[in-house]
């Protein structure tokens, strides 16, 4: 079984800054790929950011150079810096591990609020 473990969402105001963070615990094998995803009210979960075990990074377009993700291979996490955080940002935030055993796993989510 794998436990992904997030933290770090909260409230801050517009163009503030959050660490969102992720834990991958269990039976996960070699991890290929890291996500984050987000999914605001109504709308559809969207792709953030992913990295490769190599280090190459993606990214939507509407958090290019604002969001930069990072991962720690030896403590099989994974984290999201936000910088010049907009309301539109506000959505939870899920972390998203494919392991070699595991497959794909899912966080429970943290949520991030962007509002004066």
């Amino acid at each position: 079984q794998v436990q992904l473990v997030e933290s770090g969402g909260g409230l801050v105001q517009p163009g503030g800054s959050l660490r969102l963070s992720c834990a991958a615990s269990g039976r996960i094998g070699s991890i290929n790929t890291m996500y984050w995803y987000r999914q605001a009210p109504g709308k559809q979960r969207e792709l953030v950011a992913g990295i490769t075990s190599g280090g190459s990074t993606n990214y939507a377009d509407s958090v290019k150079g604002r969001f930069t993700i990072s991962r720690d291979n030896a403590k099989n996490t994974v984290n999201l810096e936000m910088n010049s955080l907009k309301p539109e940002d506000t959505a939870v935030y899920y972390c998203r591990v494919v392991g070699s055993v595991s497959g794909s796993s899912w966080g429970q989510g943290t949520q991030v609020t962007v509002s004066s």
